[in-house]
C-alpha cells in the first residue's frame, strides 16, 4: 500500500474525526452491527457538509460543530496536553479545552475538500478491552485504499470516539507530540499556549 503524505493523513484523521460518533448510548448496549449503522450514519454527516459547497470558513464552524457533538473533546485535551493537564487550574485547562476544539475544527477542516467523491466504508466492530475498536476501509481518488480503526467509549457517559488510527498514525500520539511542542516553546504557559491555538490550525 502507497503511504500518504502527512498532510493528507491529517485530512483522513480529521475527515473521521469530526464526524465520527456515536450517539449517547452505553457502548455496551451496542452489538456490533448497530455499532457500524451509527458511525456510517454519522460518517454520512460528515459528507453532507463536504458536499454541501459552503464557504470553507463555514464549513470549519461546522465541522468543529459536529467534533464537539461527538467527539470525547475532553479525553483527547488531557491526552494532548499530557502531564501538564493534571497540574492546570479549572478555568485554565478548560479555555485550553475550547482553544483545542476551534484548533481541531480548522487544522482538519483545511483537508476536508480533497475527499469531495472520496468513500469510507465501515467493514467491522469488536469489542477491546472497555471500548469497541471499529475498522473501515477509506477509498481516496488516485490512492490505494487503506484501513481506517477507531475506538469507541462510553466512560464520558456518552459513546463517543477519542481515538483514531490510519496507517499507524494514532491521532492522540499525533496531537500529544505537536501539543507539547507547542506548550515547551511557551515554557510552560498554558494561557500562552491556549493563545497560540486560536490562531492556529
Amino acid at each position: 500500500m502507497t503511504l500518504m503524505p502527512n498532510e493528507t493523513r491529517r485530512g483522513v484523521l480529521g475527515l473521521i474525526g469530526a464526524g465520527l460518533a456515536v450517539a449517547a448510548t452505553p457502548a455496551w448496549a451496542l452489538d456490533t452491527t448497530q455499532a457500524k449503522a451509527l458511525i456510517q450514519k454519522s460518517l454520512d454527516e460528515v459528507y453532507a457538509v463536504i458536499n454541501s459547497g459552503r464557504p470553507p470558513a463555514q464549513m470549519y464552524r461546522e465541522f468543529e460543530a459536529i467534533f464537539a457533538r461527538y467527539a470525547d473533546v475532553d479525553i483527547i485535551a488531557r491526552s494532548a496536553l499530557g502531564p501538564a493537564a493534571r497540574a492546570a487550574a479549572p478555568a485554565e485547562f478548560a479555555a485550553y479545552k475550547q482553544a483545542f476544539q476551534g484548533y481541531i475544527g480548522r487544522k482538519y477542516g483545511k483537508r476536508f475538500r480533497e475527499f469531495i467523491g472520496s468513500k469510507i466504508e465501515v467493514t467491522g466492530a469488536k469489542p477491546v478491552k472497555s471500548f469497541f475498536a471499529v475498522t473501515s476501509i477509506a477509498h481516496l481518488k488516485g490512492r490505494s485504499p487503506m484501513e481506517v480503526e477507531w475506538h469507541v467509549s462510553d466512560k464520558s457517559g456518552k459513546s463517543r470516539y477519542f481515538n483514531i488510527i490510519i496507517e499507524g498514525v494514532n491521532m492522540l500520539a499525533s496531537e500529544r507530540a505537536e501539543i507539547g511542542a507547542l506548550l515547551a516553546r511557551r515554557k510552560g504557559d498554558l494561557a500562552a499556549l491556549a493563545a497560540d491555538l486560536q490562531q492556529a490550525g
